[in-house]
């Protein structure tokens, strides 16, 4: 039976999701601004900006859910707080109105103890800059109308994953067997996640109305040093393994002082000077999900890669 879903955004987590959903012989609606993503089919990509809730009028009828995937037009707290909450206030009263469930993809910056494992029943109170935003967007959810479920996420890895500290700052980077460096530090564990099962997640929460009014974790494996990651990378690509640099804390918050890029980085620099772990056992449990071996990701990351060149 076919059903049809709605998917906001084609950034790598909204691309992922649309392609899944048409692979698996689902009628897809794609709204972005440019009207940019996957060719399909059963994909049907529309302009339109998701803040408008003119432009969402007739958008999300007959949809059972809503994959909301957009993300701020700059890594600020400025942005996103101009944003983000506007946008997900149109998406959630017009899905609200349909009828449709609406499943977010959601980051670790809200957890106030991010110093211990991260579990879905971890406090989530987080205020001030980017993480504050995170939190707010969360409590506007749970107090909305609309069935939503947030599926939370480690830091992104995978095909069409670009802008990320496992994206195009490293991939590309170890293809060429260059040295590199990376943030805080390349040895602390550090939760990462690939984006095809983050989708897939998501995809099942939305189809599961038990786990709705939730915030589930992505399937997500061990923790990883970057290191680690990095070496997974290149004994993928079948290249000899580099060892990364980093770039220290106080080198960093001081070029924040000139550099508004640098700052918003600093930001979150505990997340790497620390072991930043997430537990995903409960969702994957939940969701009757594991993620993806590590040599299996890593492999398709690379081939993506490869292929983009």
């Amino acid at each position: 039976m076919t059903t049809t879903y709605a998917v906001t955004g084609a950034g790598p987590v909204g691309w992922t999701i649309a392609s899944l959903l048409a692979e698996q012989g689902q009628q897809v609606r794609l709204l972005t601004r440019s009207g940019s993503g996957p060719e399909h089919p059963l994909i049907e990509r529309r302009k339109a900006d998701v803040s408008d809730p003119a432009q969402l009028a007739d958008a999300f009828d007959g949809v059972s859910a809503v994959f909301h995937c957009i993300h701020g037009s700059a890594y600020t707290a400025e942005a996103w707080q101009a944003e983000l909450p506007r946008a997900e206030r149109t998406v959630l009263d017009a899905a609200a109105a349909a009828g449709a469930v609406v499943v977010f993809p959601e980051s670790l910056y809200s957890y106030s103890e991010p110093d211990k494992p991260m579990r879905e029943d971890s406090p989530r109170e987080t205020g001030g800059g980017k993480r504050g935003v995170r939190t707010a967007l969360l409590k506007a959810r749970q107090a909305h109308r609309a069935d939503t479920v947030s599926v939370v996420a480690g830091d992104f890895f995978g095909p069409h994953v670009r802008t990320s500290h496992a994206g195009e700052r490293m991939v590309p980077v170890l293809l060429k067997g260059k040295s590199l460096q990376v943030v805080g530090s390349a040895h602390q564990p550090h939760s990462f996640t690939y984006v095809p099962d983050l989708a897939a997640a998501m995809v099942k929460a939305a189809r599961t109305p038990e786990l709705w009014n939730s915030v589930l974790h992505a399937p997500t494996g061990p923790a990883l040093s970057q290191q680690e990651l990095a070496t997974a990378f290149t004994t993928a690509a079948g290249l000899p393994a580099v060892k990364l640099g980093a770039i220290p804390g106080w080198l960093l918050k001081t070029l924040g002082l000139a550099s508004t890029d640098m700052r918003e980085l600093a930001e979150l620099l505990y997340q790497f000077e620390r072991p930043f772990v997430m537990d995903s056992a409960a969702s994957q449990a939940k969701l009757g999900m594991a993620p993806t071996p590590l040599a299996e990701a890593a492999a398709a990351t690379v081939a993506w890669w490869r292929s983009q060149a």
